[in-house]
């Protein structure tokens, strides 16, 4: 086992070497914006806000928060620390960073599992007109998570699979609720 995690260490710290190399001001100025929009769930909430306020999607709205919930309880409050990751900028010198250390540990990364976590409601709710242009800022959101070097690949790999998961099984509950509580009918 100590192998492999290694292993995954040495994945880890090949992608983040190979991205270095593409490090460019004009580059870290946009990543530095698209990470923001995923500071917070900031993006995440707006849309889900807006959608609270149309007729037409209140339910996804909802939905969308019930998702981003169980995603951040589980990512944040149990496997981050349960896990316990540095983060990959806790081995770069002051001079080397292109934005402020995070505070918390690093698996999963709570950016891309919120990103993924609508993803997912929008994948089995929406039309390919709102899921697809979701999917695309998640996926830029995911990158620049590992670019600005605040986590490692498998932390945004991770962030994305819990995060889907945790979308799907929150449309499930929310079917649940319409079907036998005749709640978000």
């Amino acid at each position: 086992m100590i192998a492999l995690i290694k292993k995954i260490q040495k994945i880890d710290d090949k992608v983040l070497d190979k991205i270095k190399t593409v490090n460019k001001p004009f580059l870290n100025k946009i990543m530095i914006v698209i990470t923001s929009l995923g500071t917070f769930g900031v993006i995440w909430f707006a849309i889900a806000l807006v959608m609270l306020i149309t007729e037409k999607y209140r339910s996804v709205g909802v939905n969308l928060i019930i998702g981003l919930a169980i995603t951040h309880l589980l990512g944040e409050f149990t496997i981050k620390r349960l896990v316990c990751r540095s983060r990959p900028c806790h081995k770069l010198d002051d001079d080397e960073l292109i934005i402020d250390r995070p505070k918390y540990y690093s698996f999963p990364s709570g950016h891309t599992a919120a990103s993924f976590c609508v993803v997912g409601v929008s994948f089995l709710r929406c039309q390919p007109i709102i899921w697809v242009p979701i999917l695309i800022m998640a996926m830029l959101i995911g990158f620049s998570r590992i670019y600005l070097r605040v986590h490692f690949l498998t932390d945004v790999l991770a962030g994305a699979l819990l995060g889907f998961i945790c979308g799907c099984a929150s449309v499930g509950i929310m079917v649940n609720l319409a079907v036998n509580y005749g709640f978000f009918a």
